[in-house]
């Protein structure tokens, strides 16, 4: 039987896995990627990006396709029934995102299959193609404490089978992994073996959806549109090209087939079709064109009762939550879970951080999931309810209905997202800098490159390469007590009893953190080299917060952040682009910061 090793083994090619395939092979992680399914999602399946998804792609250099082939989604219309009983008509239109900090101020749609392709077009320039067809047939995990605890063991044993063609008989391998990530939908093979339950429940909504270009001169059909019609609820989602997407809510009491389970076969795309032209009137819907892709679904929100075994299988994405699309929520969730969990695996792996940081992966996803499901719930329920009408008093009101999406459009935009404190995410000194909320993600803002006077966005300085993020936030180092508190960070930094000295690997200081310099020093007066060299490892580090060039942007860093230029500010932001930590400059120097760090990074021989 065939035997091999990988650092980590992905059980599931779709969104949750390939993020994790991407970031991990370009951590230059021993990474293998298995899935049943015998080709790539072609159209279909989940469609809607967050703005913090579209930011979390950006980090990874990733955003440009999206944006490009994407539809950006601006306004969220909402129609009621009309009080003369003819139809519907809409009572307002609203932005689609309520976050103000957001970068993108809008959504993008676009079918799971053209996503997909970004991930695996990437992953193939680090070297990491889909296996498939695979068929995990068997999982072990080692109950050996001393092999649990050592980093560079294998505890964990997957059995698998590959159809090499149809005539030839199976091949088996046995695959040992440091660790394995179970990315394999709502159904999880891998959650099941681990004998992980799902809590929470099933509900009585039944959902269709069809993709396809229709013909209507109904005025909103290139908005996200809800609709609540005596007919039924719909929701209108606009596509790449022409195309569109129905959400249509079916009737109550369809046929279940065995276990009670949705019998699919009772329902077709025409029912969903002919429920949407009703839903619309008095504008008219025609299908006269082919259907991409369709299906019919039972709402579940549930979440797992753990993510992990022993921290050394991990589960993610639909495996461990499930919930109702309409916040458009499913595939944003998959991706910012192994977002979260990858960078960590990557730094237990290269020996830079004990195991004890993977725990903060289940305690910071679950929480987020747990939130996501109490308001998929309101959702959900308002959106199956038909609206309130002279005939139905105890309706749904619409202005509760657009109040609910817009009190929660930072958890649906996910810029909103906070990791609570615990071993990884300290808030003791969140007063050095009230706007780099710790355990959020770094809001946006341009400075400017001090060398070249180049416009920079912050956010594109804090990449998804698996390094901590050190942001020094200086004052004017031409005024002389700023001067003298550089050169004495300089000096600690480039130090053997710094941090920096103490937990990065002695061939390579820059490993593990990454040195950015923002000073308030006007354009016109600043230069790099007024900040100390055991602070500034290279030129293209230092940046001042002053009006770009072509005064367009920029100037706004320390205000946004509450950073006070007489007294200046540490940050600490993690791989994924979370604040960790916030404090004072003399903090860096008097170990404080050291003490942060010591907590779950491994001093380096």
């Amino acid at each position: 039987m065939k035997e091999s090793h990988c650092d980590v083994l992905i059980i599931g090619a779709g969104p949750a896995g390939l993020m994790a395939g991407n970031a991990l092979s370009r951590a230059g992680v021993n990474v293998r990627i298995i899935d049943k399914r015998p080709n790539k999602v072609m159209a279909g399946q989940a469609d809607g990006i967050s703005p913090r998804t579209i930011e979390m792609l950006q980090s990874y250099g990733m955003a440009d396709r999206l944006l490009e082939e994407g539809v950006q989604v601006h306004m969220l219309a909402f129609y009621n029934p009309r009080r003369d009983g003819k139809g519907v008509e809409r009572t307002s239109r609203i932005t689609d995102v309520n976050a103000p900090t957001a970068r993108w101020q809008f959504e993008i749609a676009l079918h799971q299959g053209a996503i997909e392709s970004i991930f695996l077009e990437a992953m193939t320039k680090h070297g990491l193609e889909v296996e498939r067809p695979y068929f995990p047939t068997a999982l072990e995990i080692s109950q050996d404490e001393a092999v649990l605890k050592d980093p560079n063991s294998y505890p964990v044993k997957v059995g698998s089978n590959t159809v090499l063609q149809a005539d030839r008989p199976e091949d088996t391998e046995i695959i040992n992994a440091k660790f394995v990530i179970g990315g394999d939908g709502a159904h999880s093979w891998v959650r099941k073996q681990m004998d992980i339950k799902m809590e929470g429940e099933r509900t009585q909504h039944v959902w269709g959806v069809v993709d396809l270009v229709p013909e209507t001169d109904f005025p909103d059909v290139r908005h996200r549109t809800l609709i609540h019609s005596d007919a039924g609820s719909c929701m209108i989602i606009p596509r790449e090209g022409d195309e569109v997407r129905l959400y249509i809510q079916l009737a109550e009491g369809l046929e279940q087939g065995a276990e009670g389970r949705l019998d699919r076969s009772k329902v077709g795309p025409e029912k969903v079709m002919a429920i949407a032209k009703e839903a619309v009137k008095p504008w008219k819907l025609e299908f006269p064109n082919p259907i991409t892709w369709w299906t019919v679904y039972v709402i579940g929100q549930m979440v797992a009762s753990r993510f992990s075994a022993h921290e050394r299988v991990f589960i993610a994405g639909d495996a461990c939550h499930t919930h109702s699309p309409k916040a458009g929520q499913g595939m944003n969730a998959s991706l910012n879970d192994t977002h979260n969990l990858s960078w960590k695996i990557a730094h237990v792996l290269r020996g830079w951080a004990d195991l004890d940081i993977l725990r903060t992966y289940e305690f910071e996803r679950k929480k987020f999931a747990h939130d996501l499901i109490n308001f998929d719930k309101k959702l959900a329920s308002m959106f199956s309810e038909k609206a309130m009408s002279e005939d139905n008093l105890n309706g749904v009101v619409p202005e509760e209905f657009q109040n609910l999406l817009k009190s929660m459009g930072g958890l649906t935009s996910g810029i909103s997202i906070e990791y609570a404190p615990s071993l990884i995410t300290d808030n003791t000194y969140q007063s050095f800098a009230p706007g780099l909320m710790i355990g959020q993600r770094v809001q946006p803002q341009i400075i400017i490159r001090v060398a070249d006077c180049r416009a920079y966005e912050m956010q594109d300085l804090i990449v998804s390469d698996t390094k901590w993020k050190l942001l020094f936030f200086v004052g004017d180092p031409k005024q002389s007590k700023r001067a003298a508190v550089v050169k004495r960070l300089g000096e600690y930094m480039q130090g053997p009893a710094s941090f920096l000295s103490k937990f990065s690997p002695k061939s390579n200081r820059e490993a593990a953190f990454t040195m950015l310099i923002v000073s308030s020093t006007p354009k016109d007066d600043a230069d790099y080299t007024d900040v100390h060299p055991g602070l500034l490892t290279h030129w293209s580090k230092a940046f001042t917060d002053d009006v770009s060039v072509d005064r367009k942007s920029g100037g706004h860093a320390y205000e946004t952040y509450g950073v006070l230029k007489a007294a200046g500010a540490f940050a600490a932001v993690r791989p994924d682009g979370y604040v960790g930590y916030v404090g004072s400059l003399e903090g860096v120097v008097d170990g404080t910061v050291d003490k942060y760090f010591s907590r779950f990074m491994k001093e380096q021989p």
